[in-house]
């Protein structure tokens, strides 16, 4: 490494936040630039471990310490180079991955991690200011054709690959625009959607094809795809949430949190389709959080964009409620380096403002005679080897107008696609594939359809490694990388 003593050098440190009470007037991101000194100086931090556990913290299995070299070195197009032999979205991961790579840096054991994440950002948005992001179509084309369903990060990958490998790609989204969660389901102050249509742009000039409003298997039926093309790749993602089906559920004023997050990515990008959710069904409601109170149920990051988006539409009070217990503010004996930390983690949205309680259980949804939300019935938990037991006189009912259900995702939408391909499901309710394949010849499936409700960095990784298994299907074998050979690697 350039800099064999930069982790004694140099603390950890990242980006300055916009102020809270000021960023919460607009939905742009909340970082401030990062000097180029400060980002080399974060990369010099990297040890070069004899074994680099982040290699396998990441999904990808990004070569970390090989960037981290280039970039302490202001190496950017070998920096970007390598980055992008594993990840084709670095602009996207360096925004919103909760960087596993980093619970197992090995400097972590005793001090402040490696700043991956903004180093793997830093790359990105380097490679594309100074020209290194071009379209790169194949040389050659197999003149076969493959269609992927979903434009998320898992079919976005699959469709980067799949044309590298000189097959004809299509990727069809059922939405009004391309980009599955990316678009719809992260808010803008956490990722801007010109950093999607800037990378759109670059895969429609290597020959990628995009149709929206293309719902397959309701406006295209799946029989159209099955004649037109020689394999399909299913990306449809985990779609289908958790819902709480308690006394008072059908009152005005209870909604799913991608529903809520959906409708204001569209306000943000002008987009008249607001009431159209995220499983293509209209919602016949605007949601607003403002001047109501707010009660969030579920303690995830997409419980928190909720938090982040009802400060933005000036909620009286905002307040996130979470079944589990807290988390430790450090790691436990049971959680060793280097497993994923299972610690207390605040967010953005949580230091805009809001209230946190763990150990909760919502009992009812309580309403008046109009029909209309007033407040939840709460009680508080313990959790010990018998399970869940609700804590005596802790029963109570706080005020609350807008109740946003963040409590994950069970599973992809089965009516449809999945029904008329007639493929089969695994004990979870999803689809079914041994080594991405799925019960039917000639399709193929990743992503969070596949593995379950995930990250955007695994989605990727799947993307990428069924586009493998679909080139090796169609051709026999294939020159594609895997996850243990980048392009880097052959390079």
């Amino acid at each position: 490494m350039g800099a064999v003593d930069g982790f004694l050098k140099y603390n950890r440190e990242l980006p300055e936040v916009r102020d809270p009470k000021s960023r919460i007037a607009d939905y742009n991101e909340i970082y401030v630039p990062f000097a180029e000194e400060k980002t080399n100086k974060q990369a010099a931090r990297c040890m070069d471990c004899g074994i680099p556990f982040c290699h396998n913290g990441c999904p990808l299995g990004n070569h970390i310490p090989d960037f981290n070299d280039a970039v302490f070195n202001k190496d950017w197009e070998t920096a970007f180079k390598i980055l992008s032999s594993t990840n084709n979205f670095p602009e996207f991961t360096g925004r919103i991955c909760p960087a596993p790579c980093e619970g197992s840096c090995v400097l972590g054991i005793n001090k402040d991690p490696v700043a991956i994440e903004l180093i793997e950002k830093s790359i990105a948005e380097e490679a594309f200011e100074r020209g290194l992001v071009k379209a790169n179509p194949p040389k050659t084309r197999t003149g076969k054709s493959v269609a992927v369903i979903g434009s998320g990060p898992a079919g976005l990958a699959a469709a980067t690959q799949l044309n590298q490998a000189g097959h004809n790609v299509t990727v069809f989204e059922r939405a009004d625009q391309i980009g599955g969660l990316l678009r719809y389901g992260i808010p803008d102050f956490k990722l801007e959607k010109w950093t999607i249509d800037r990378r759109l742009k670059v895969m429609e000039e290597e020959g990628i094809t995009f149709k929206t409003n293309a719902n397959i298997g309701v406006n295209i039926p799946v029989s159209e795809l099955e004649e037109k093309f020689n394999a399909i790749v299913l990306c449809g993602g985990s779609t289908v949430p958790r819902d709480l089906p308690l006394p008072g559920r059908s009152l005005k004023g209870i909604h799913f949190a991608m529903d809520f997050l959906s409708q204001q990515n569209k306000r943000v990008s002008n987009r008249e389709n607001v009431l159209i959710n995220h499983q293509g069904v209209d919602t016949k409601e605007d949601i607003f959080a403002t001047g109501k109170n707010v009660i969030v149920i579920g303690g995830g990051d997409t419980g928190s964009d909720c938090v982040g988006t009802s400060n933005r539409h000036k909620a009286k009070s905002v307040t996130q409620i979470e079944l589990l217990s807290k988390p430790p503010e450090s790691r436990t004996q049971l959680n060793p380096w280097p497993e994923w930390p299972m610690t207390l983690k605040t967010s953005s949205s949580h230091d805009e403002g809001c209230e946190r309680a763990w150990a909760i259980l919502t009992k009812e949804f309580i309403g008046n005679d109009k029909g209309e939300l007033t407040g939840l019935r709460l009680v508080d938990i313990n959790w010990g080897k018998n399970g869940m037991e609700e804590v005596p006189g802790t029963d109570r009912v706080i005020p609350c107008e807008l109740a946003l259900l963040a409590a994950g995702f069970v599973h992809p939408q089965k009516e449809g696609m999945i029904e008329q391909l007639g493929l089969e499901l695994d004990e979870r309710g999803n689809v079914r594939a041994e080594n991405y394949a799925t019960s039917k010849s000639g399709v193929f499936t990743a992503g969070d359809m596949r593995r379950g409700q995930s990250l955007v960095v695994w989605a990727i990784s799947e993307g990428r490694e069924a586009a493998r298994a679909v080139d090796e299907f169609l051709e026999g074998a294939s020159k594609l990388p895997s996850k243990s050979k980048s392009f880097y690697q052959l390079a």
